[in-house]
């Protein structure tokens, strides 16, 4: 599994997706994570800290067009962008692959496999859901990152949780999470 994280406001989305993560690695064989640079910068400004560095997961940078999943021969089957910018959604949208994440977004879509895209931005333009549509058609799965609430979260990390559990469900994991009418 590939994870890109944008560079939208939104860290506590790819911190309760990695924590996430760990608590079903018995569930995937491998995670390679590409951060853009305003990623880590809102990571930092937003949770104050770069504790995305100590997850047991393989960090690329987001220029190494030589990691495995820049190419579809590696069989990595899902990609999950979370949080994603609209600018990282129109380049892909595009077909513009000029970095890591959207080369291997390109790569996840080209090959028919499993494209996840967790915007973050609002409003949407018309430029945007244009850009959503593109992508639908062509495979991916938009699941903005708008959090319920039915679950009664108590905490920032539960909020996202709302999110990341539904992103999560989409990839195909099993989870213990709140469900509807239970």
């Amino acid at each position: 599994m590939v994870i890109a994280v944008g560079g939208s406001s939104g860290a506590i989305y790819a911190k309760v997706l990695f924590d996430r993560l760990v608590g079903i690695s018995d569930q995937w064989e491998a995670v390679g994570v590409v951060m853009s640079d305003n990623a880590k910068f809102n990571w930092e400004h937003e949770l104050g800290n770069r504790d995305f560095a100590n997850y047991p997961f393989s960090f690329y940078e987001k220029m190494d067009f030589m990691a495995p999943f820049a190419s579809g021969s590696a069989r990595y089957d899902t990609m999950i962008v979370c949080p994603c910018s609209m600018g990282v959604l129109g380049r892909i949208a595009a077909g513009i692959s000029d970095d890591l994440c959207t080369r291997a977004a390109d790569v996840i879509l080209k090959e028919r496999r499993k494209l996840i895209l967790v915007p973050r931005d609002t409003p949407f333009s018309l430029i945007h859901l244009n850009n959503m549509k593109t992508l639908t058609e062509a495979g991916g799965i938009i699941c903005p990152a708008i959090p319920s609430f039915y679950s009664h979260p108590a905490t920032f990390e539960e909020l996202a949780a709302t999110v990341v559990d539904r992103v999560l469900d989409l990839a195909g994991f099993e989870l213990k999470t709140y469900r509807w009418g239970k």
